[in-house]
């Protein structure tokens, strides 16, 4: 057995805080009782819908529709192993008539509908998107290019590396509609006042023209291969963690049935300008959801 299964295992943890990030994502900070919480900065835990009696009918129904068991959902700990409780980010998933194939199951629930003192069974702790000591001894730079919900794991790498080691330098890219739906401006703020040589926070909003009434260092638009340039100056010493939206398997599936070409998703577009800045493929760590 990996050591990383070994790190697997299943918790019953009780709701301790439920903290309102923005209008439509939550933290869940739980605990944990004498559990010994044994997990990396950017690592996942699963949640099962099927604990959850509220949903019994509803993933009942799913199941007979999809013909299959539904799975658990991964949520990223926004926590970091250096604080003494566990906590996830949700974000409430919306269903899009003719752009989602079936209603979110769990996020809805655990976003908006979780009070404090409820319990549940989460299953932890796995993931590829985590600095390893590898990767800090080779790297002088590392740049976090993040959207939406995606910003949870690099919040956990770079609060936790900020104040347990010391050197390696943090810039952060994070892409948003607005900016009432930027999770943990606040906190990010924080670590800038408290680490100003090693962490540079840029937004990047795309659908405000006017980003000069906010404080910050703001930009209009998508993430752009200018703003990326001007983020990467040393490619073969930065390494790359990448986080957000792509297309899903059953996006894919349809654009082959249907012969459509599916356009560029963020991480896609990312990935491609990456590539074009000669960023080696081995120096990016990514994530996806969709």
């Amino acid at each position: 057995m990996s050591s990383e299964k070994k790190k697997i295992k299943e918790m019953e943890v009780m709701v301790a805080d439920v903290i309102e990030e923005t209008y439509d994502t939550t933290t869940l900070v739980f605990f944990t009782g004498n559990d010994t919480l044994n997990y990396e900065p950017g690592h996942f835990l699963t949640i099962s819908p099927h604990q959850f009696e509220g949903l019994e009918r509803w993933t009942a129904y799913l199941e007979d529709l999809k013909g299959k068991k539904e799975p658990s959902r991964a949520y990223s700990m926004c926590s970091s192993p250096e604080e003494k409780y566990l906590a996830v980010t949700v974000k409430e998933e919306q269903y899009m008539p003719g752009k989602t194939p079936y209603p979110p199951l769990l996020s809805p629930i655990l976003a908006k509908r979780t009070p404090t003192g409820a319990k549940m069974v989460v299953t932890g702790f796995t993931g590829p998107y985590t600095l390893s000591p590898e990767v800090r001894a080779a790297s002088s730079e590392i740049v976090h290019i993040c959207a939406g919900s995606g910003i949870v794991p690099s919040y956990s790498i770079i609060k936790h590396d900020l104040r347990v080691n010391e050197k390696l330098r943090h810039t952060l890219i994070y892409s948003n509609k607005r900016f009432e739906d930027i999770i943990f401006f606040r906190q990010f703020a924080q670590l800038q006042q408290e680490f100003p040589d090693r962490l540079k926070v840029i937004h990047s909003l795309t659908r405000e023209t006017d980003v000069s009434r906010y404080d910050g260092d703001f930009h209009s638009g998508r993430i752009s291969m200018e703003l990326l340039a001007g983020a990467i100056q040393d490619a073969e010493n930065t390494t790359v963690f990448a986080c957000g939206p792509d297309h899903a398997a059953w996006q894919r599936k349809a654009a082959r049935e249907t012969g459509e070409e599916l356009p560029p998703s963020f991480l896609g577009k990312v990935l491609a300008c990456l590539n074009e800045l000669g960023v080696a493929k081995n120096r990016i760590i990514k994530e996806s959801y969709g």
